[in-house]
């Protein structure tokens, strides 16, 4: 059966595919078989998606067991059988990677660790949000930078291994007009108590006059696509394969933390002492287990969807 290409808003596409898992939906496009999970029938009632241990895939451990590995070719991003899109086409959603300037050296001369994962992890997890989201979605990786007045055009920011992070005065600047004008940006990948000062430093550089307040699980994001029950520590790669274990440095306790502004606008989201973007990018790997990939794969689907509808 062909792939649904109906064009519905995005309220409704949420609710009709709300019950699937990640996993479900993107396990044939990673795979490169060929086979695309078709949109489910409207039965006009939202269904609730279970913890990861349901359904009958989830006990195998990763995608790869449930079909077959991607080939040794390198990972496109794109559904077998699809067009490269035109970039000079605008698009209605970019998963847009801040590219600021931290320590060591790596792409645009700004520190290797903004670049952690890229593009692979990027490109991967925008196969899986196209199947789950009726959005206009970009296809492939969008680097920006904070001192360009133009990323105000991209809703949604995401940057990870802050724990490298030295914003120069401009990025500063354009980081807090980004977020005070109505952005939304999503940390991850960092561990420790170092690491978290530094963090902390820079981003009271930016916004010295919110408080980082702890986020419960009763707080919509954990509910705006799937319904998030726990929050998981998701290793890297290197410690997902092995068995563990799940923390580095002394990051034992994963957190969810945000920043909002004096009106209740959740402006950042911090996921601490847990690696999302290692989960995406190995995905397809039979020894990576696939509970931190679903996991990390619904957290990024609610941060989305939860920064486009609010």
């Amino acid at each position: 059966m062909a792939p649904s290409t109906e064009t519905v808003p995005l309220e409704q596409g949420v609710e009709r595919v709300r019950s699937l898992k990640p996993w479900a939906v993107g396990v044939a496009v990673l795979s490169g078989a060929g086979v695309v999970s078709p949109a489910p029938p409207d039965t006009g009632t939202p269904r609730t998606p279970g913890p990861p241990s349901a359904g009958p895939a989830a006990s195998r451990g990763s995608m790869a067991e449930v079909v077959p590995r991607l080939g040794g070719s390198v990972f496109l991003g794109l559904e077998p059988g699809s067009a490269v899109q035109d970039p000079a086409i605008p698009r209605e959603f970019y998963f847009s990677r801040v590219a600021y300037t931290g320590y060591g050296r790596g792409y645009y001369g700004r520190g290797r660790s903004w670049s952690v994962d890229f593009p692979k992890a990027d490109r991967q997890f925008l196969v899986v949000l196209k199947r789950l989201v009726n959005m206009d979605i970009y296809d492939m990786e969008h680097p920006v930078t904070l001192e360009d007045p133009g990323v105000r055009r991209f809703p949604f920011l995401y940057a990870l291994e802050v724990g490298g992070m030295a914003l120069t005065p401009p990025e500063i600047a354009g980081l807090r007009d980004y977020l005070l004008a109505g952005g939304f940006l999503v940390i991850d990948d960092f561990w420790g108590t170092w690491e978290w000062e530094n963090f902390e430093a820079e981003i009271r550089r930016v916004l010295p006059e919110y408080p980082i307040v702890e986020l419960d699980l009763e707080h919509p994001l954990f509910s705006s696509f799937y319904d998030i029950e726990e929050i998981l520590q998701v290793p890297g790669v290197g410690r997902g394969r092995r068995g563990g274990p799940t923390w580095e440095r002394d990051g034992y306790e994963p957190h969810v933390r945000g920043i909002f502004d004096e009106e209740g606008r959740l402006m950042v989201v911090i996921n601490w002492n847990t690696d999302l973007g290692d989960a995406w990018e190995w995905a397809e790997d039979p020894y990576y287990p696939l509970r931190y990939s679903t996991y990390a794969y619904e957290m990024g689907v609610n941060m989305i969807v939860y920064a486009m509808s609010h």
